[in-house]
């Protein structure tokens, strides 16, 4: 029976509840197939042992609903468990347009700012149709399904209130897509790696006080990144080519890093990295990570040493957009479909370029600028944001 023929016909709700054990949905269906109901919905969950199943069911044959009844509570009493059964006309009301994914990241996830994030849908004119839990380490993520409002108006709200109660949230719109083939591309410093590049290969050359002088500079505005990243390189003129091996070895990759990319691969996404740092570098980690795609600056190696200059094209926050889209071509994959992950203003183009802009642990401007922002220090939450579960991530050995 479809479900615009159930909208007038009377129907039953049965309701189970108690201890959870094996065989109690088959239980359940089994006693109400004596009287020849339909399926019109079903919900069931499973909370720290203690299960709620709802089976939403055409009314049974004139005359056999008293006995369905006792029959239903018999077999629930049998089981020591609670019956309820609430009769009423058809299915559940239509879910409103908009529909979107409110993903919560909480470290911890408190009951205060819950309450916060749903009184927060509600004034913007949502409807919790579902929650779920996406994930309870390293952070308790949780996922609401949202409608009756659009996507766009409820990011923005939850995006403001976000800050103010203490939680990460993301807002994507419900749909196909969210689950077809996708592009994630990384910055690589303090990113997809816990470093600054160039920070390492100053502290070979024995000029970190001056690069952090020049950075500062570049911070306060008084030098662009073009400007900066000459100015810095040209501190390390002269360094012996064997430092870059060294530097690579020195390379730490952010906690859940390797998950993260593991997961996005076995789940047929590309992943990509854009750096304003050296190939040095990133060429290594697409090698070692398996990426797909990566590209930076690339320091300049004459007769075993290092010139002091970059070659090529400079990747500064434009050209970090602009390998976005260039990505996002040679990979097949529709622009609003991108994810891009970034921590610094150098980023922030990119950000808003992805179909996705996550701010990782990132300076305030961004995390305003930004779609959402994950402010705890493991990169694979990221997956969260994508309706990725962390039973999904361990079953697959990922870990």
């Amino acid at each position: 029976m479809s479900a615009s023929q159930t909208s007038d016909v009377p129907t039953l709700l049965v309701k189970i509840f108690g201890k959870d054990r094996p065989g109690i949905t088959a239980g359940l269906f089994d006693t109400l197939a004596a009287y020849s109901v339909d399926v019109v919905d079903i919900e069931q969950v499973v909370t720290r042992g203690r299960i709620v199943l709802c089976a939403l069911v055409t009314m049974p044959s004139h005359g056999t609903e008293g006995e369905l009844r006792s029959t239903v509570h018999s077999w629930a009493e049998s089981l020591k468990m609670q019956a309820e059964i609430l009769s009423g006309t058809g299915d559940n009301r239509p879910r409103g347009s908009g529909r979107s994914h409110v993903t919560v990241l909480g470290h911890p996830l408190t009951a205060e700012s819950t309450a916060a994030v749903a009184a927060r849908i509600t004034a913007t004119g949502g409807n919790i149709d579902r929650i779920f839990r996406l994930a309870k380490y390293p952070v308790t993520a949780v996922e609401f399904a949202v409608s009756g409002c659009e996507t766009e108006p409820l990011r923005t709200a939850l995006a403001t209130a976000a800050a103010h109660i203490g939680v990460d949230v993301a807002v994507v719109s419900a749909g196909l897509h969210r689950r077809a083939q996708r592009l994630v591309v990384m910055d690589v410093d303090s990113t997809l790696i816990q470093d600054e590049v160039i920070e390492l290969f100053a502290a070979h050359a024995g000029c970190e006080t001056e690069v952090a002088e020049v950075t500062e500079r570049a911070m306060r505005g008084e030098l662009d990144f073009e400007q900066s990243l000459h100015a810095r390189v040209a501190l390390l003129a002269g360094l012996d080519a064997s430092v870059v091996e060294k530097v690579q070895a020195e390379v730490r990759l952010t906690p859940g890093a390797r998950t993260l990319i593991r997961t996005l691969k076995q789940l047929g996404y590309q992943v990509g990295v854009v750096s304003g740092g050296f190939t040095q570098v990133t060429d290594e980690l697409r090698e070692r990570l398996g990426l797909d795609f990566a590209s930076a600056n690339t320091l300049e190696i004459v007769d075993g040493k290092l010139t002091g200059r970059v070659t090529g094209e400079i990747v500064d926050r434009a050209g970090k957009a602009r390998l976005l889209r260039r990505f996002a071509k040679e990979a097949g994959v529709p622009l609003e479909q991108t994810v891009a992950i970034g921590d610094g203003a150098n980023d922030l183009d990119m950000l808003n370029a992805a179909g996705l802009g996550v701010a990782f642990n990132a300076k305030p401007v961004v995390r305003e600028a930004a779609h959402t922002a994950v402010n705890v220090p493991f990169l694979d939450t990221v997956l969260y944001l994508l309706g990725v579960t962390r039973e999904e991530v361990e079953a697959a050995g990922l870990t």
